[in-house]
């Protein structure tokens, strides 16, 4: 059984929207999740950030959003007979209650490694590093040379070991290495800084992205970031922090076909992390097996929201 099948099974049988975690439960207590073919730590994150994306890209798709905070799934043919109206305004009575309580949400850029670890490992496919600035030598190379994390997209998952094998002795595994700058927030007096910091830091990659959770509505600022992200290649994700799973690319990067070495190499002897990231994707490549628990851990959305709130 798939992610999609039992999602479907269990909202088939439901008289109202779901949240992912509500369909989870369904799920263990119907014995439904033994039949899923998945060796994953959190499956309930799995299926949550699976039904988003698929309900968000998928027009044709029998799974519907509605509703914020929290999310919740239906079935696009099913009649319901219960009012959707408290669903459609985002937020339930409790909730609203609840959320009036609660401070603001204050954080660092750093808190933000493990929303955009979430994003990228169920979004991209990506397994990502964070690379600490901390153990560069910056006096050797200067500023606007570090990305602040790494992703590496395997086809490991994807390739019979056969393909996999004959890939690798022509020198090609189709190994992809995205590089992702990341910042709090993004408005006009700061974006060409911020920008031109990202050309600087990621360009040496496959794909190279500047990562927000504030981004301006600006008009002006949105027409900039188009103009800039087209002309240069660079990519803008913009993450929720409120609902790690309605981060999305508002901008698409550019593909390069090939990996500047020179920069790759020259960051590999600077910083600890690149080279210990370059390295573990050697290995991984040379035994098939990804170890994912050599790369930033896969926070769910729980243990997300402890981490701005702490």
């Amino acid at each position: 059984m798939t992610f999609h099948e039992l999602a479907e099974h269990i909202l088939s049988q439901a008289d109202k929207p779901l949240t992912a975690n509500e369909i989870w439960q369904l799920a263990v207590e119907q014995g439904l999740h033994k039949k899923l073919n998945s060796s994953g730590k959190t499956p309930w994150a799995t299926l949550g950030a699976r039904l988003y994306v698929i309900s968000r890209d998928n027009s044709d798709s029998v799974f519907k959003t509605i509703g914020k905070r929290p999310k919740r799934f239906y079935l696009k043919g099913k009649n319901y007979t219960i009012d959707f109206t408290e669903y459609e305004e985002g937020k339930t009575e409790e909730e609203t209650a609840i959320s009036t309580t609660q401070p603001t949400k204050k954080y660092l850029e750093k808190n933000l490694h493990p929303f955009l670890a979430h994003y990228a490992f169920y979004n991209l496919n990506c397994h990502c590093k964070t690379i600490n600035h901390s153990k560069s030598d910056k006096k050797s190379f200067g500023e606007w040379v570090h990305p602040d994390m790494v992703g590496c997209v395997f086809p490991i998952d994807e390739w019979d070991n056969e393909v996999l094998e004959l890939s690798s002795a022509v020198g090609n595994t189709s190994v992809k290495f995205i590089s992702f700058e990341l910042k709090k927030e993004l408005n006009l007096s700061t974006l060409r800084e911020k920008f031109f910091q990202t050309v600087s830091n990621s360009s040496w990659a496959n794909e190279s992205y500047i990562v927000a959770a504030e981004i301006s509505k600006n008009e002006d600022f949105l027409s900039e970031l188009a103009r800039l992200s087209s002309s240069f290649g660079v990519g803008v994700i913009e993450l929720d922090v409120d609902d790690p799973n309605s981060a999305s690319i508002k901008f698409p990067a550019k593909t390069r076909k090939s990996l500047d070495w020179e920069t790759m190499n020259k960051l590999t002897v600077m910083n600890k992390d690149f080279k210990q990231l370059i390295k573990r994707v050697r290995i991984d490549l040379k035994s098939n097996e990804i170890q994912k628990e050599k790369y930033d851990k896969i926070l769910d959305e729980v243990q997300l929201e402890k981490t701005i709130n702490n």
